[in-house]
C-alpha cells in the first residue's frame, strides 16, 4: 500500500484562495440581488396604518403630509428620518414607527393635549400637559376656558406648575385665573376672568403660594368691611412684606395688614 504523498504548499494556498474567492463572490451576488429586491416596486410603501388616541390626524391626512417626505422601500426606508417626519405633523407630540411586511407601516401616535394657552396674544402657541410649547391651528382647539400662561423661553414647565398650584386656591373664593404671567424680571402676575390683576411677587413657588393663601384668607373678611365681595377686586399687590394693598370697585385704594 502506498503512502499519499503530502499536498504541497502552493496547492494548499491555490485552493484556499479559490475557495475564499468564491464565498466572496457569492456574497456579492446574493448582496446584489438583495438591493435588488429591496428596491422593487412591490415593497414600496403603500399604506400607513394608525394607533393611538388620535383627535386631530387621520391616516389620510397623515398620508397627505407625510408621503412626500418619506422616501425608500420597506427594507431600505430610515425609520428616524420617518419619525420626524411624523413628528413634524400638527398636533403629534411622539411617534412609533414599525414596519409592517411587506409594504406597510404602523405607526404609533401621540398627540398634544393643550392645558393652556401660551405667550402673547395672537400667537397660535399652545401648551401641553407636560409644560411643553407647541403650535398649532387655535381653531381646532376644542377644549372651553382654556387659561393663558406666559413667560421667559424655558419656562413653561414653571409656569404650568406655579398655575396648577395656584388655580385651587383661587377657585375657592370662585375666582377664577384666566392668565398667569412670568416676567423677565423674575415677578408673577394673576389676571382674573373679572379682569382683576393680581401681583404676586417673586420668589420660587413655595413664597409664592404663601403669600397667595395669606391674601385669599383675609380677602373675602376684607372686602366684607366695605360691603364688596373678593369678586368686587379691580387690583391687588402681594409683594409688601407684612401685608398686602387691594382695590375695589367703587372703593379708594386700601392697605391693609394681613395679620387683621
Amino acid at each position: 500500500m502506498k503512502k499519499a504523498l503530502p499536498v504541497p504548499l502552493d496547492v494548499k494556498l491555490i485552493n484556499i484562495t479559490a475557495s475564499a474567492l468564491f464565498v466572496v463572490f457569492g456574497v456579492m451576488v446574493l448582496g446584489a440581488l438583495l438591493s435588488l429586491a429591496s428596491r422593487s416596486p412591490v415593497f414600496a410603501i403603500r399604506g400607513i396604518a394608525v394607533i393611538g388616541e388620535v383627535e386631530h390626524n387621520n391616516a389620510v391626512t397623515l398620508r397627505a403630509n407625510v408621503a412626500p417626505k418619506l422616501s425608500g422601500t420597506f427594507f431600505t426606508l430610515d425609520l428616524s428620518t420617518a419619525k420626524r417626519a411624523f413628528e413634524g405633523v400638527p398636533w403629534v407630540r411622539q411617534a412609533v414607527v414599525h414596519r409592517e411586511f411587506p409594504n406597510r407601516l404602523k405607526v404609533q401616535l401621540e398627540e398634544h393635549k393643550p392645558v393652556a394657552y401660551w405667550g402673547s396674544d395672537g400667537e397660535s402657541l399652545l401648551l401641553n400637559s407636560f409644560g411643553e410649547v407647541f403650535e398649532a391651528n387655535l381653531g381646532e382647539v376644542e377644549q372651553d376656558g382654556l387659561p393663558s400662561l406666559d413667560g421667559p423661553q424655558g419656562q413653561s414647565v414653571q409656569v404650568l406648575e406655579m398655575y396648577q398650584s395656584l388655580k385651587p386656591l383661587f377657585d375657592t373664593k370662585s375666582l377664577t385665573i384666566e392668565k398667569l404671567i412670568l416676567t423677565g424680571h423674575g415677578d408673577w402676575r394673576v389676571a382674573l376672568d373679572s379682569d382683576a390683576v393680581i401681583e404676586l411677587g417673586s420668589g420660587a413657588l413655595p413664597e409664592v403660594l404663601a403669600r397667595s393663601q395669606r391674601f385669599l384668607k383675609t380677602v373675602t373678611q376684607v372686602t366684607s368691611r366695605y360691603g364688596r365681595q373678593p369678586d368686587a377686586l379691580e387690583a391687588a399687590d402681594l409683594r409688601h412684606e407684612d401685608g398686602y394693598a387691594i382695590r375695589l370697585r367703587g372703593v379708594t385704594t386700601l392697605a391693609m395688614d394681613a395679620q387683621k
